[in-house]
């Protein structure tokens, strides 16, 4: 059976588009939400010319662009058993939030006539799902984002920088199995139980990948070797996983360096106190990892 990709591989080869599109197993009435605000985003973009800004500095303005827009969990849980990438301009959670600023950046970034939800969808793919590949099963998609720093900078998506801001230390004795041990909170596991065992798998192998961070009471010190656009991932004392949070750093007029977020506290996508002191204003965060998108 041809899948959709090969239709549009065949599609490439005859010169009736301009792309390979991501591969889409469901409607885009399901996995596309808020056309009229991306758009919006887009010719914003086109017309500040923010395909010539550096890579960091261009997601970072994306980010900004996405400023207001309400925080809305578990947005990627669509449907009970088909997987595919997606997007949502109408809510956003943290992940969803740099991970949308981050495939606009790339999509920009290719110089187009006009640009679809399905070239978006294009990058969503390629940063979501191991490997950069989506065949429509749960399990494609990467759950962690300890996994997630390491499958996209060794497919050269992002650079782990984390040792170059600055010391780190290596987490140690924590299981990272927060999704297996609660596989009711998750409508795809809900609906296929079957996937639990395979799924705790993943996170077995997880377990034994070397995970370093810099800790939080060195992060002010080191602030000044985080650019605008970095994604910075919250390291947690959690039991169960590694981190809890994600965003994007922002460097303001001042020289600072601000903590950029789908924020469950504000109900919103924020730009939030410098990045040192929102870790120190929770008590559960341990500190940072940082990844420079290329």
């Amino acid at each position: 059976m041809l899948t959709r990709r090969h239709f549009l591989s065949l599609s490439l080869l005859s010169g009736g588009a301009s792309l390979l599109h991501a591969a889409e197993f469901l409607p885009q009435s399901v996995t596309f939400k808020g056309v009229e605000k991306f758009q919006q985003v887009v010719a914003q973009a086109v017309a500040g010319n923010w395909a010539a800004l550096p890579m960091g500095a261009r997601v970072a303005q994306f980010g900004q662009a996405l400023r207001g827009i309400k925080y809305v969990g578990w947005t990627l849980e669509i449907d009970d058993r088909v997987e595919s990438p997606s997007a949502n301009f109408l809510g956003l959670d943290c992940w969803t939030f740099f991970e949308i600023s981050l495939g606009l950046a790339r999509m920009i970034g290719r110089r187009q006539r006009a640009y679809s939800p399905s070239d978006l969808l294009r990058e969503i793919e390629e940063t979501r799902y191991r490997g950069g590949v989506c065949r429509g099963n749960y399990l494609d998609r990467i759950h962690y984002l300890d996994e997630w720093y390491t499958d996209n900078a060794a497919r050269g998506n992002i650079r782990n920088v984390t040792r170059e801001v600055g010391p780190v230390v290596r987490l140690t004795g924590r299981g990272n199995d927060e999704m297996s041990l609660n596989p009711k909170l998750y409508r795809y596991l809900r609906a296929n139980p079957a996937l639990v065992p395979q799924l705790r798998q993943m996170e077995a192998r997880l377990e034994k990948v070397p995970f370093d961070f810099i800790p939080k009471d060195q992060v002010a010190a080191c602030e000044s070797r985080i650019q605008s656009g970095d994604i910075i991932g919250i390291v947690t004392n959690r039991a169960h996983v590694y981190c809890s949070h994600v965003g994007l750093a922002l460097r303001t007029g001042d020289g600072a360096c601000h903590f950029m977020h789908a924020s469950a506290t504000y109900k919103k996508v924020v730009v939030d106190k410098t990045i040192h002191e929102y870790l120190n204003s929770v008590k559960s965060h341990a500190g940072i990892v940082v990844g420079r998108p290329r």
